[in-house]
């Protein structure tokens, strides 16, 4: 069973920067797409980001612009390089294959103040 796990959350001002990255136990060509999803306070978690294996690439309106993700395929690796951060980004973001197919990881924090 492949296990995901979350970093590089931390607290930032508007306008900052983070890069998140999610590292696969296994391959991640185990997926047919990996996602960035993430859940605010009393909010129901939401899809971010995706990338297929191809490297075709989704974002949701919200971030679009502002937010990146990548992959690297010899690590295992997602990234979600997110720029121009808001107080509306402040959430537990994770990732996992879209549609979610692996038990969700801990998740890393990302806060912005205003």
């Amino acid at each position: 069973q492949v296990q995901l796990v979350e970093s590089g959350g931390g607290s930032v001002q508007a306008g900052g920067s983070l890069r998140l990255s999610c590292v696969a136990s296994g391959s991640i060509f185990s997926f047919n797409a990996m996602a960035w999803y993430r859940q605010a306070p009393g909010k129901q978690r939401e899809l971010v980001a995706s990338i297929t294996r191809g490297g075709s690439k989704n974002y949701a309106d919200s971030v679009k612009g502002r937010f990146t993700i990548s992959r690297d395929n010899a690590k295992n690796t997602v990234y979600l390089q997110m720029n121009s951060l808001k107080p509306e980004d402040t959430a537990v973001y994770y990732c996992n294959g879209l549609p979610p197919s692996r038990p969700w990881g801990q998740g890393t924090q990302v806060t912005v103040s205003s």
